[in-house]
């Protein structure tokens, strides 16, 4: 208990000295903040507090578990005692009654030899006996019996003390434990309350410094994007801007390339593409995305549930399904509108719960890209497309492992590296989706060949087309230097509150007061020394399909960051629109 006082004493003293830098009215209503350097400031005041807390309440917690498996313990001594005490009783009446019989035998006895000898005197007695000494055998004979049952008498008596003994000393010893655990259950009591008391204020400020700390991850949602990026009907345009090859008008200049864009599972519609123009048909392309898998035909239904209402399956949602452009099929890529056509209709039925042994399919299925894409004008004019539809009618993917239909995700570009996924039974395979070996898996990337422009691409402008006054992803080097002190003090866990793009107010509004260049570098001082130059730059790729680390040469010499810190930093910081869509990119440096 002493130890506990000392942690919560601890716990004041760190809510009085933070407490004192801002007034508590203020950072106790978020939203009425707009001062970042406030918000800055709450957040290490609200830092300081959850971390002494949850080091104080992490010790009760610990503390209140030892009590109640003292409890346990306790409850189960008394339970055992008990148990004695019970068998005790019941051998300490059993002797009693052997006690109790026996004394009253001796007694009738005894009496029985008054009666007799009252009645008969010792010289009658002798005179009638045939003989002196049968008249002694007898004598001794009922002496000895009485001396035999006294005896035993005597014996069991001792046994009843003894054992009232041990039942009084277990007695005692049980009233102990009762008042010990009478003890403990009060300090139980007393510290769940403390631990309670303690993890709600822990939630409440995890909330705060979540509030605090949400406009930096609605930025990151802003600038990267979390959406589906299936090809739909009209292909993208090539952005020159964003190639590696773009000239940005000076030198040093530093550019991030993303490879692909989420999701990066099930099929890729490029590298489909790609597959169908290098001859395989829309079976080998399924079972290269899918894995374990067979096309077979079954009964579909009839009709179909969307968000625009009830559509005949074959003949009007899946002719309306506006997911790949249908002049790949004129290019050379019939073959992938087919295997898009199988995906397609493996996901609907997937999606809307249709079963294989239960083919009623209950559910209902949007038509945007959060499920897929469909549109009226396509069913109306399907062309090649609707072709594919019925070249493949009724058939849909199945697992050989699971017997189930599988449930098909697609995207348009997953930069080389499809990632695994399970569903429904069934699970898809890992693995990099190209010709070449993967240490140098560009060079023969399905997605390359079929054309993606998305493979690679440097992303300077967020999807509703906001560019926040830049014309290209290319970086001056004071400004890839600032980003690269994000990333240090993200990667050593630093304060990141001030972590906004510089132009954060003028491209994305709000009333954000980010860090200057010269506040991040005093950050980054206090893990090994920020950086002013980069003079090289290189990255190496984990087999898994990321980006594995960054390693940049700098003033300060040789800094190693971790592909994710430093995709996370760059989302954070870069300034305008610029972001990472993926975690396999490469920087590139002109």
């Amino acid at each position: 208990m002493l130890k506990k006082a000392l942690i919560f004493a601890a716990v004041g003293m760190v809510l009085w000295g933070v407490a004192g830098r801002v007034r508590a009215e203020e950072c106790d209503n978020p939203g009425s903040l707009t001062d970042t350097v406030k918000i800055q400031q709450c957040i290490g005041k609200y830092n300081g507090i959850l971390e002494a807390i949850t080091k104080a309440n992490a010790t009760n917690q610990q503390q209140l578990a030892n009590f109640k498996s003292q409890i346990s313990n306790l409850k189960s001594q008394i339970s055992s005692l008990d148990g004695q005490l019970d068998k005790l009783s019941d051998e300490v009446f059993e002797r009693e009654v052997r006690v109790g019989v026996k004394r009253e035998l001796l007694s009738a006895k005894v009496r029985m030899d008054y009666v007799r000898k009252s009645d008969q005197g010792v010289l009658l007695m002798l005179f009638s006996s045939e003989s002196a000494g049968e008249f002694f055998r007898d004598l001794a004979y009922r002496e000895k019996l009485a001396r035999m049952d006294q005896e035993e008498i005597t014996e069991v008596g001792r046994e009843i003390k003894d054992l009232s003994a041990q039942s009084s000393a277990l007695s005692a010893q049980k009233n102990n434990l009762a008042g010990l655990k009478v003890r403990v259950d009060k300090q139980a009591e007393f510290l769940a309350q403390e631990v309670e008391k303690a993890s709600r204020y822990e939630a409440d400020l995890g909330g705060k410094i979540s509030a605090l700390t949400a406009r930096q991850q609605a930025l990151i949602s802003e600038k990267t994007g979390t959406y589906a990026t299936s090809v739909g009907d009209v292909p993208l345009a090539d952005d020159p801007a964003a190639r590696p090859d773009y000239n940005p008008g000076f030198s040093p200049a530093f550019a991030v390339f993303s490879f692909g864009a989420p999701h990066f599972k099930g099929m890729s519609q490029y590298g489909a593409f790609g597959r169908a123009k290098s001859g395989q048909n829309y079976r080998q392309i399924l079972e290269a995305y899918y894995g374990n898998v067979e096309i077979r035909k079954v009964n579909v239904p009839p009709v179909i549930k969307t968000s625009a209402g009830t559509l005949a399956f074959e003949g009007r949602y899946l002719r309306g399904i506006a997911e790949m452009p249908t002049v790949w099929a004129d290019q050379g890529g019939y073959e992938a509108l087919k295997a898009q056509a199988v995906a397609a209709r493996s996901y609907a039925l997937a999606y809307t719960s249709w079963r294989i042994n239960n083919q009623n399919a209950s559910g209902s299925i949007c038509v945007t890209e959060a499920c897929q894409v469909y549109r009226n004008s396509k069913a109306d004019s399907p062309g090649r497309w609707g072709d594919a539809v019925r070249d493949t009618e009724g058939e849909i993917v199945v697992g050989k492992a699971s017997g189930e239909v599988v449930n098909t995700w697609y995207a348009s570009t997953s930069g080389g590296h499809q990632k695994s996924y399970s569903s429904l039974g069934h699970s898809t395979p890992g693995f990099w989706d190209t010709t070449s070996d993967w240490t140098r898996w560009a060079e023969g990337a399905w997605e390359a060949k079929g054309g993606s422009p998305w493979f690679y691409k440097g992303w300077y402008k967020s999807r509703g087309g906001k560019t926040c006054g830049r014309n290209h992803p290319w970086l001056k080097v004071e400004e890839f230097a600032d980003v690269v002190n994000a990333a240090i003090v993200v990667a050593n866990g630093g304060d990141t509150s001030g972590i906004f793009p510089e132009d954060v107010r003028s491209c994305w509004g709000g009333s954000d007061n980010p860090w200057s260049r010269q506040k991040l570098a005093e950050e980054a001082n206090k893990y090994g020394g920020a950086v002013s130059s980069v003079t090289g730059v290189r990255v190496e790729h984990s087999s898994s399909g990321v980006t594995d680390k960054v390693i940049l040469t700098t003033n300060r010499g040789t800094v190693t960051i971790s592909g994710a810190n430093f995709e996370r930093a760059f989302n954070l910081r870069a300034p305008g629109a610029l972001s990472l869509k993926s975690g396999l990119f490469n920087i590139e440096k002109k």
